[in-house]
């Protein structure tokens, strides 16, 4: 087995009403058993995923791009960590009808936070993920060229039957990504 297939992953994730802790547990079930740990950030440190050399982050966008309620409260926590030289995937929910102007922008702050604090600007970041398929007026989790988001981009909401589809296709990215990086 290559390092990528047996490397320790720490998913950690917020979630309210459980789209994010079911997409959490879509994802590790993509990987080899027992790969991936899943943390709800409402019952773990958010520090604790300094133990990974692996990290994946989900969190939801509610309202009118507003974080997710455990990530809100831990927002000041993430300017603590340290995730320089680790590996960071993001994935993200969201509406892209309801909130067509605000999707997944809680994807993009977390993003942001992420490269804005010396101790966790140098993580090396995997993931993004092709804006195509999506119908959406703005969102803060566009790269600059604006094809890409900065992590998966799932819409229960509205596009509940395609998220299976994406995992797959982002956990089989994530891990030729990994594959790159760590063999």
């Amino acid at each position: 087995m290559s390092t990528s297939e047996t490397v320790k992953i720490g998913l950690f994730y917020g979630s309210t009403t459980c789209f994010t802790e079911i997409a959490a547990e879509k994802i590790q079930a993509q990987f080899a058993p027992g790969q991936v740990e899943l943390f709800n950030i409402k019952d773990t440190p958010l520090q604790a995923c300094e133990d990974y050399a692996v990290i994946i982050f989900g969190l939801s966008t509610w309202d009118f791009g507003e974080i997710q309620e455990d990530w809100e409260s831990h927002w000041s926590d993430i300017q603590q960590l340290q995730l320089n030289n680790k590996i960071v995937a993001l994935f993200g929910m969201g509406d892209q009808v309801g909130y067509t102007d605000w999707f997944q922008d809680a994807l993009g702050m977390l993003h942001d936070e992420l490269a804005s604090h010396p101790t966790t600007r140098e993580c090396i970041r995997i993931g993004f993920w092709p804006n195509q398929g999506y119908e959406f007026n703005a969102s803060k989790a566009l790269t600059p060229d604006q094809a890409y988001f900065v992590g998966l981009a799932l819409d229960e909401d509205s596009q509940y039957q395609f998220s299976e589809e994406r995992i797959e296709t982002w956990v089989t990215q994530l891990k030729a990504e990994l594959a790159e990086i760590l063999d």
